[in-house]
């Protein structure tokens, strides 16, 4: 069975910390439900999902993604979930209004033809980030009375791509600071990474620098 998964991936000093965190809670705890496989933080927008109509998602990932721009949020705290089948520790996520937008307008796109799954088909989504999860449960207090023993994070992040994948593997991003679908093999590509944050810190700069002067006007 083939399954899709549409995700955003961290990137730069929040994807250390989370890497860090899960590691340091697998050795310390003796868990691997996060790291039976390599763990690459991320938060989850619709999925896992099935559907023969994967260019029809392709392209409404394209078409919800290309207007937006710095979309931004912060991990903030940590929280949990109680499912049926097993507890799930992660960082919470604080959402900007873009991102909370960003991600109803896709799912209300998605609706029309896949079939999505709990909170995916809800306005209200809780954004995270899993720490630990599968083989949690009985050693769910203890992991959790040291997380909270912890400084919660505080980290700023920007949405730079949204990830789709087919059984876990990248298949497309829509790259929202160069305005372009990326296939694997592009997504996947060093050098355009590099075009992705150089084009991001340009964007950073500029909304800086028209911040500087706005503020400048308003008090003259």
């Amino acid at each position: 069975m083939t399954h899709y998964l549409i995700e955003f991936r961290f990137h730069g000093y929040a994807r250390r910390y989370l890497k860090r965190l899960i590691f340091e809670v697998a050795r310390r705890f003796h868990v691997r439900g996060v790291t039976r496989k390599r763990p690459l933080p991320h938060i989850t927008l619709a999925g896992p999902f099935e559907t023969r109509e994967i260019e029809r998602v392709i392209r409404d990932v394209e078409s919800v993604g290309k207007n937006y721009n710095l979309v931004n949020f912060k991990l903030k705290g940590f929280g949990y979930f109680n499912n049926p089948e097993g507890k799930v520790i992660y960082v919470d996520i604080e959402p900007s209004k873009e991102l909370e937008e960003l991600r109803w307008k896709l799912a209300k796109r998605l609706m029309k033809y896949v079939e999505l799954k709990g909170g995916d088909k809800n306005m209200k989504f809780s954004f995270h980030a899993t720490i630990a999860f599968k083989d949690i449960d009985r050693k769910f207090s203890d992991v959790w009375r040291y997380l909270k023993s912890k400084e919660k994070p505080n980290i700023n992040q920007y949405l730079l791509r949204i990830t789709i994948l087919r059984n876990g593997k990248i298949l497309y991003e829509h790259d929202l600071m160069l305005k372009r679908l990326l296939n694997r093999r592009a997504a996947l590509s060093k050098r355009i990474w590099k075009k992705t944050i150089l084009r991001f810190k340009m964007k950073i700069f500029f909304r800086k620098a028209l911040a500087k002067v706005k503020k400048i006007f308003w008090w003259s």
